[in-house]
């Protein structure tokens, strides 16, 4: 995969997106289409918590000519407390372990939505099955997913609003609604176990490291390193050091981590559609 990357600035990747087998908005095919359009010579499809997309968009991608990889986004956290997303990309879609682990997550996403579902209407903002305009795996619904219920409904007249602080998926009420997360050295394991490449994603979303206003701090930084120690005994072989939001210093600084720590660098765009992804990694769940 490294190997990939250093290809020159010809060879375009994106090894962070999502389908509608998650919560993004294009079905695999129609991210292959995106793909050409953005004249991408790689993608991987990283869906949260599942790989229901990844026989299509293989498929998709070996007809327009696209190299393609299979990959998943665990939500997890660590011992301390912090939570994060782990990428694992190559993994083998027929692993036992790993399909177990898929349908237990998925069970608790389901009784977490359950509550959400209670929340909100609690909160004068009822939702029903019909106002989802869901495709793919309806099994899968993540707060992206309500928030366009919510703009469908007319609750809101713009997609980000639903998560705006102290209200609707922003409120404290709802935010203390959480689904249950797998534990960091699990996931890595998972992904090994499976044939595939741990990185941990967006390195500068990592909850729990705050230590300021800001992330754009050197103690975030140094706790950051102390993390990535940590998962690296784990068995975390990369970075997504190349991210939209990141800012070039903190794309050098990420870049320095990986090379110090021999870890792959990769970047990825965390496209999820039309709409965007939502502002933090723990909207997205």
């Amino acid at each position: 995969m490294k190997a990939k990357m250093n290809q020159g600035s010809s060879y375009r990747v994106d090894l962070h997106t999502h389908s509608f087998y998650s919560d993004g908005t294009l079905s695999p095919e129609e991210l292959m289409d995106w793909a050409v359009s953005q004249q991408l010579d790689q993608i991987a499809l990283t869906d949260h918590d599942g790989i229901g997309g990844i026989p299509e968009a293989r498929e998709a991608a070996m007809k327009r000519g696209i190299d393609f990889i299979p990959g998943i986004e665990f939500s997890v956290e660590d011992e301390d407390g912090s939570t994060m997303h782990i990428l694992g990309y190559h993994i083998d879609g027929e692993n036992k372990e790993l399909n177990q682990a898929i349908f237990e997550i998925r069970e608790n996403r389901r009784e977490r939505n359950d509550r959400l579902f209670q929340g909100l209407k609690e909160m004068g903002y009822p939702l029903e099955w019909e106002d989802f305009d869901k495709k793919g795996d309806r099994n899968y619904l993540g707060k992206p997913d309500f928030a366009r219920a919510m703009l469908k409904k007319g609750y809101i007249r713009a997609f980000r609003e639903a998560f705006e602080p102290g209200k609707l998926l922003g409120s404290p009420e709802i935010r203390k609604i959480r689904k249950k997360k797998i534990k960091a050295r699990e996931a890595i394991r998972l992904i090994l176990d499976a044939g595939g490449i741990p990185v941990l994603a967006h390195p500068m979303k990592v909850s729990g490291l705050k230590t300021g206003e800001t992330v754009e701090t050197q103690e975030y930084m140094e706790a950051l390193e102390k993390l990535v120690i940590k998962l690296k005994s784990y068995g975390l072989k990369g970075l997504e050091c190349l991210y939209p939001e990141h800012t070039p210093e903190e794309t050098e600084a990420l870049i320095g981590l990986a090379e110090k720590y021999k870890l792959h660098i990769t970047s990825g765009s965390d496209y999820h559609g039309p709409t965007g992804p939502p502002t933090t990694q723990e909207d997205c769940l």
